[in-house]
């Protein structure tokens, strides 16, 4: 009977917990159409920092700056557990400059200064219409000398055709994101450090 109540008390735990991943409140603020500045994202947990620079690209490329991205909490837990990206998940992109191509541990593209700041939300209430219920937001100003303390969601269009074609989950290129990648539905591996194999085709 005790063993009976025991494992039935885990389950009960392990459904809240599910469950509260699934339908935990936002991490973002919608009001009259309009996104809030998030706050608080560099403490969310961190998925990577893609960068494709001018001087790879025939000097012309379209994002040359340092992209770092995080995911709000609840949707990585969410994401850890299912492989999917929950309704409500909210991606924040913070834009930094390259900075010097000298290090003491040799020549790379190194950050500089922070120039903008970009979101991108998965919601079916706020974004019944979009596909795949994806709207991309830009607090960057022109200059990119400050933020704006909201944004309107832009054509979707615009963003979503490249991302349809090639993001490898739900609009989303998790296959630059290795903590995305590997993680995907991976539970408590996806917080990293259980594993001593590194499945990967590095060569030296």
């Amino acid at each position: 009977m005790l063993k009976n109540l025991v494992g039935a008390t885990a389950l009960v735990s392990m459904f809240s917990l599910f469950s509260f991943s699934a339908q935990a409140d936002p991490a973002y603020t919608i009001k009259d159409g309009q996104l809030e500045r998030p706050t608080g994202y560099r403490e969310w947990v961190y998925v990577g920092t893609p960068v494709t620079p001018n001087d790879m690209n025939n000097g012309k490329a379209a994002f040359p700056e340092h992209h770092n991205v995080y995911i709000d909490p609840a949707s990585w837990d969410y994401w850890k557990k299912t492989g999917k990206f929950r309704d409500g998940t909210i991606l924040v992109k913070e834009l930094v400059s390259n900075g010097s191509k000298v290090a003491v541990s040799g020549n790379g593209y190194f950050q500089g200064e922070y120039i903008g700041l970009e979101a991108t939300i998965k919601s079916k209430t706020d974004f019944p219409n979009e596909p795949g219920n994806w709207a991309y937001f830009t607090f960057s100003t022109p200059d990119h000398k400050s933020l704006t303390e909201t944004a309107k969601a832009f054509p979707a269009a615009s963003c979503n055709s490249c991302h349809k074609a090639a993001a490898a989950d739900d609009f989303v290129f998790t296959q630059y994101y290795p903590v995305l990648s590997a993680g995907k539905g991976k539970g408590k591996i996806a917080s990293g450090g259980f594993e001593s194999k590194l499945s990967n085709s590095y060569k030296n």
